[in-house]
């Protein structure tokens, strides 16, 4: 995570909980969607983002240097990291914040559920726990 005044933390990883709620406005089946049909695509998309380096390549303050085989990660504090491309994700997020993870989370579930199932919820709530008791919610509305 990268902060606004350029000063960044430690390399470090993270085991994530995702729960997902989502409404609408009629209960079709008596259900609002079955959960045998949203289960594996969050957990296909959550498996996307498992044992990565995920990278926020909008920060409008990183630079990602594309070579070969790596990335070069250039912070503000002038730090310079080279990881192997199989080793990373780049993400179009803005930071790497729990925050940030659940919109990106509820971006690619709706679409996916939008393309699979011309379904779309009114409201999706993805929560993103980066660690016991300490959550983030992110929730994305109809257009």
């Amino acid at each position: 995570m990268l902060f606004k005044d350029g000063t960044r933390e430690p390399l470090h990883g993270h085991n994530y909980r995702v729960a997902v709620k989502g409404n609408a406005p009629a209960l079709e089946d008596d259900m609002v969607f079955d959960f045998l049909n949203i289960k594996p695509i969050v957990r296909k998309i959550c498996d996307s983002l498992d044992h990565r380096l995920l990278i926020p390549k909008d920060h409008p303050h990183i630079i990602i240097e594309d070579r070969e085989k790596n990335y070069n990660i250039i912070t503000p504090d002038e730090s310079v990291f080279s990881i192997p491309k199989s080793d990373c994700l780049l993400l179009p997020i803005e930071n790497t914040s729990a925050e940030r993870i659940a919109a990106y989370l509820a971006m690619e579930i709706r679409n996916e559920v939008l393309a699979q199932y011309k379904f779309e919820f009114d409201e999706l709530e993805i929560e993103v726990e980066e660690t016991p008791g300490q959550a983030a919610v992110y929730t994305l509305f109809k257009e």
